[in-house]
């Protein structure tokens, strides 16, 4: 972890799940990330969402809290999978009216985020 950098220029540089996992140092197993990298890192993007309001000011403070979401995102993944977890909408279907079901995502939804 380079220390002289704040966190959020230390985290423009983060590219990969990997990348966020080692800078956070949370320990991983490759094969799960390999697997689950898309959904890793969505799934910490949407608890660090619901926490914003909460975040301390405090650097270091913050830097725990991504440092926990982060390791309960990829946990998720670890005792769960991506069906499972449904953390984009394509893997959340809705029961049509008619019978069967349907996983549409309207380009509006796409692009709203």
């Amino acid at each position: 972890m380079d220390d002289t950098l704040t966190l959020a220029e230390a985290l423009e540089d983060l590219v990969s799940a990997e990348d966020f996992l080692d800078y956070f140092e949370v320990p991983y197993e490759p094969s799960v990330v390999h697997v689950n990298r898309l959904h890793i890192l969505q799934r910490f993007h949407d608890y660090l969402a619901r926490q914003a309001p909460n975040l301390p000011p405090e650097e270091d403070q913050q830097r725990g809290i991504y440092r926990l979401w982060l390791e309960r995102a990829y946990q998720d993944f670890v005792a769960s999978n991506a069906l499972n977890e449904k953390v984009f909408a394509v893997f959340q279907h809705v029961d049509k009216p008619g019978g069967g079901s349907s996983s549409f995502v309207s380009l509006d939804k796409i692009f709203r985020s």
